[in-house]
């Protein structure tokens, strides 16, 4: 059986378009952020390349700041078009996640 970090995949991208939507954030921060809403099978390393891939497609924008402890920070931003994938991973979330709850809970009858 595959383990979470395999199921965790293709959903990673929408909650880090999720969390960068609520404003903007560097990466440490949103790895922390990943972490405290339960998301500890991953290593941090593994959102730095899907923030580089995602800068890539034009769903986020990055910006080098000052930062008052140790070196310049790169802070994510949500662009147009990653808010459109973010609506669009949203609704292929509600539809793919009922259908398993469908047939989780069916089961039980």
């Amino acid at each position: 059986m595959a383990d979470t970090t395999q199921m965790l995949k293709g959903i990673l991208d929408g909650c880090l378009l999720s969390i960068i939507k609520d404003g903007e954030i560097y990466g440490y921060e949103l790895a922390a952020r990943l972490e405290s809403y339960g998301f500890t099978s991953f290593s941090e390393g593994t959102i730095y390349p899907l923030l580089l891939r995602m800068q890539k497609e034009g769903l986020v924008t990055a910006t080098l700041r000052k930062s008052t402890a140790g070196p310049k920070r790169k802070y994510y931003s949500l662009t147009d078009k990653g808010e459109e994938e973010l609506k669009s991973f949203i609704k292929r979330w509600e539809q793919l996640s009922s259908s398993v709850n469908y047939v989780l809970n069916k089961r039980g009858m």
